[in-house]
C-alpha cells in the first residue's frame, strides 16, 4: 500500500500548473474600416499584398507594402492607413515591434481629427474608433513584447499608457468593447509576471464582465481559464476548481479547435487543484488532459511539417535568386574594376609601370588576406552552428521521449495499478495470487520508466528547476567513497530548454569526476548574481595536467567548451596533478516565458 502511495505521489508531481493565457496576441483585421472589397486599380492591389500577408509569405508582403506606400498620394487617405496597419503588422510578425511601432503610431496621427478634416467623407466614425483602437492596442501589444525582453523594463510605461488609452476608450461601438477585454487581460498578465496576483485579478474580472456582456463563452472561458491560474498561484485550490468547472461547462459543446485547447488547460488546471485538495478523481481530468494533448500534439506535428516543407521550398527558391543576383552584381563590379584599371594603365603606362606593378601586387596580396579571413570566420560560424544544432536536437529528441514516458506511459501504468487495488475490494476473502503477481508487475514497469525518463531528461529539473535537480544529482552519486555537497543561493526558474543545457553541464562535469578524479569530496556551487548564472565546481581528486586537455578526449571537456560558446558564456579550468580541479563557468541568464493561449 505504501508503495502505491509513493508512486501516486511520483506521478501528481509531474503534472504542471498551466499558467495559461496572460499576454494574448490579439489579431487584427485589416478590412474594419471598409464596407466593401475595393475594386480600383489600387484596391486590388492592396488586396494582393494582404494575401501574400495571410500566406505567411512576409518578407514579400512587406516589400511590396512599402512600394505602395510611397506610391499613395496623400488624398489616398483610406488607402495609406491600411498599408500601414499592415507593414506594422508584418514587423509585429517578424518580431521587429520597434519598426512596426513606427507605422502604427503614423496611423495615430492620421487618424486624429486634425487630419481627417478635409477628409470626413473618406472613413465613417464607428469604423474610425475601431480602427483607432485597433492601432492603440498594437502599440501596447508591440510595446508589451519589448518589455518582456527586457530585463531592466524601460518599456512598462509605454505598454501601461497604451492599454490604458483603449479602456478610457468611449464605448459606442461593440468592436471596441472587444478590443478592451483584449486590453484588461494584457493588463492582467503585465501584473502577474511581477507577481502583482491583485491587480492582475482585477483586470481579469472586467475582461470576463464584457465577454458575459457579449455572451463570448469562448474567450469567457479561457479568461476563466486565466483567472484558475492565478489562484493556483497563489495555493486558493477550492477556488481555483471552482472557475475551472465554470469555464468547462461554458465550452462543452464546443469543438472548435480553439475551445479544444481550453478544455485542455482547463482539465489539467482542475486536475492539480483536486490533487493538492487530496480529491483523488483529480486521475481522471488529468488522462482527460492527456488525451486533449496528445490529439493537439498529432495535429501539430502534421501542420509543422507541412510548413517546413513549405519554407524549404521557398528558401530553396530564394537561396537560387539571391546567388543569380550576387553573380550578376560581381560580374558588375568586376568588369568595372577592370575597365578602371584599363584606363588608368593606359594613360600612365610609361611613366607608372613600376608603380602600378607594386600597387596590384599590394591590391592582390589584400584581397587574399581578405578572402582567407572570410574563409575562416565562415569556418568557425558553420562549426559553431553544426555544434548547436547537434547539441539542441539531441536535448530536444530526450525531452520529447522522456516527456512522453511521463504523460502517457506513466500515466496509464498507474492507472492500471488504481484499477487493480480497486478490483480487490471485490473479493470476499483472499485475493487471486494473479493480482498480486500483475500489480508486482506494474509496480516494476513504472519504476523502470520513471528511472528511464529521468536519465534522458531530469523529470525533478523539468518540474522545480535546477535547484532541486542539482542538490538529486548531489544525493544520488554521494556514496561511502565520494562525498558530493552543493552551494546554491539566489536560483529561480528559467526557460526550460536554458535549464536543460545547464543541467547537462554540470552532470557532465560530475561524470568526469566519478570517472576520472579518484575524490573523496567534491563541491557544486550554483548561484545567480546580476542576471547571469556562474557554476563553480570543485573535487580533491588527482587533477589532470592542462596542457594536455586538448588530448583527453574522454573527459567531455571540448564538448562542454562548445555548449559554453554556444550560450555566450565563459569557461575556466583551473588544474594540476595531485591537487585537484576546479571548474569555472559563468553564462547569461535566459528567463523563463510565460506560455499564452490567443484569445
Amino acid at each position: 500500500m505504501k508503495t502505491l502511495k509513493k508512486a501516486i505521489l511520483l506521478l501528481f508531481l509531474c503534472f504542471s500548473i498551466k499558467t495559461a493565457p496572460f499576454v494574448g496576441k490579439d489579431k487584427f483585421n485589416l478590412s474594419n474600416i471598409e464596407k466593401e472589397k475595393d475594386s480600383s486599380k489600387l484596391g486590388k492591389e492592396l488586396n494582393s499584398i494582404h494575401e501574400l500577408y495571410k500566406n505567411k509569405k512576409l518578407d514579400s508582403a512587406l516589400k511590396r507594402a512599402l512600394d505602395f506606400s510611397n506610391s499613395l498620394k496623400e488624398n489616398n487617405l483610406e488607402l495609406k492607413l491600411k498599408t500601414n496597419f499592415l507593414i506594422g503588422d508584418v514587423f509585429y510578425e517578424t518580431l521587429n515591434y520597434k519598426d512596426g511601432i513606427k507605422y502604427f503610431r503614423k496611423n495615430i496621427n492620421l487618424l486624429s481629427k486634425k487630419s481627417l478634416d478635409n477628409n470626413s467623407s473618406i472613413i465613417d466614425d464607428n469604423s474610425k474608433d475601431v480602427f483607432y483602437i485597433e492601432n492603440l492596442l498594437r502599440l501596447g501589444s508591440s510595446y508589451h513584447k519589448l518589455n518582456e525582453n527586457d530585463s531592466i523594463k524601460l518599456y512598462k510605461d509605454s505598454t501601461l499608457l497604451y492599454y490604458n488609452k483603449v479602456i478610457s476608450f468611449r464605448e459606442l461601438n461593440p468592436g471596441v468593447l472587444n478590443k478592451k477585454a483584449i486590453a484588461y487581460s494584457n493588463l492582467s498578465a503585465l501584473y502577474i509576471r511581477d507577481s502583482l496576483f491583485e491587480n492582475g485579478e482585477t483586470y481579469i474580472y472586467k475582461a470576463i464582465e464584457i465577454y458575459k456582456k457579449k455572451n463570448d463563452k469562448l474567450n469567457q472561458a479561457a479568461t476563466l481559464g486565466n483567472l484558475a491560474s492565478i489562484y493556483l498561484m497563489q495555493a486558493k485550490y477550492e477556488i481555483a476548481k471552482t472557475i475551472c468547472l465554470q469555464g468547462l461547462e461554458l465550452i462543452k459543446n464546443n469543438n472548435s479547435s480553439k475551445a479544444i485547447r481550453f478544455k485542455a488547460s482547463l482539465y489539467s488546471n482542475l486536475s492539480w487543484a483536486m490533487y493538492k485538495m487530496k480529491d483523488y478523481k483529480a486521475y481522471e481530468f488529468q488522462e482527460i488532459s492527456f488525451e486533449i494533448k496528445d490529439k493537439l500534439r498529432d495535429s501539430e506535428i502534421r501542420r509543422m511539417i507541412k510548413k517546413i516543407n513549405a519554407e524549404y521550398n521557398v528558401n530553396n527558391v530564394r537561396k537560387e535568386e539571391e546567388n543569380k543576383r550576387l553573380k550578376e552584381q560581381r560580374a558588375f563590379w568586376f568588369g568595372g574594376v577592370i575597365a578602371i584599371l584599363i584606363i588608368i594603365s593606359l594613360g600612365y603606362i610609361i611613366k607608372l609601370k613600376d608603380l602600378r606593378r607594386k600597387n596590384l601586387a599590394l591590391s592582390f596580396t589584400q584581397k587574399e588576406l581578405i578572402k582567407n579571413q572570410e574563409i575562416e570566420k565562415i569556418r568557425s560560424d558553420s562549426h559553431i552552428r553544426i555544434l548547436n544544432a547537434t547539441i539542441d536536437g539531441k536535448e530536444s529528441e530526450r525531452k520529447q521521449i522522456a516527456e512522453t514516458l511521463h504523460d502517457s506511459v506513466s500515466a496509464l501504468l498507474s492507472s492500471a495499478n488504481m484499477h487493480l487495488q480497486a478490483t480487490r475490494k471485490q473479493f470476499n476473502g483472499s485475493t487471486p495470487l494473479e493480482i498480486d503477481k500483475t500489480q508486482k508487475i506494474i509496480e516494476e514497469a513504472s519504476h523502470k520508466v520513471r528511472d528511464l525518463s529521468h536519465n534522458l531528461v531530469s523529470s525533478i529539473l523539468l518540474k522545480f528547476g535546477l535547484d532541486f535537480a542539482i542538490r538529486d544529482i548531489s544525493e544520488k552519486y554521494s556514496n561511502s567513497e565520494l562525498t558530493i555537497e552543493t552551494e546554491i543561493r539566489n536560483i529561480r526558474r528559467y526557460s526550460q530548454n536554458f535549464e536543460i543545457k545547464i543541467y547537462n553541464i554540470i552532470q557532465e562535469f560530475v561524470n568526469n569526476i566519478l570517472k576520472h578524479s579518484k575524490a573523496n569530496y567534491a563541491l557544486i556551487e550554483l548561484k545567480e548574481d546580476n542576471n547571469k548564472l556562474f557554476i563553480v565546481i570543485s573535487d580533491d581528486g588527482v587533477g589532470f595536467d592542462k596542457t594536455n586537455i586538448k588530448t583527453k578526449s574522454g573527459l567531455g571537456l571540448n564538448q562542454i567548451e562548445a555548449r559554453v560558446r554556444i550560450l555566450k558564456g565563459k569557461f575556466n579550468i583551473n588544474s594540476s596533478k595531485d591537487n585537484g580541479t576546479t571548474i569555472y563557468v559563468e553564462i547569461p541568464v535566459i528567463d523563463k516565458e510565460i506560455i499564452a493561449n490567443h484569445v
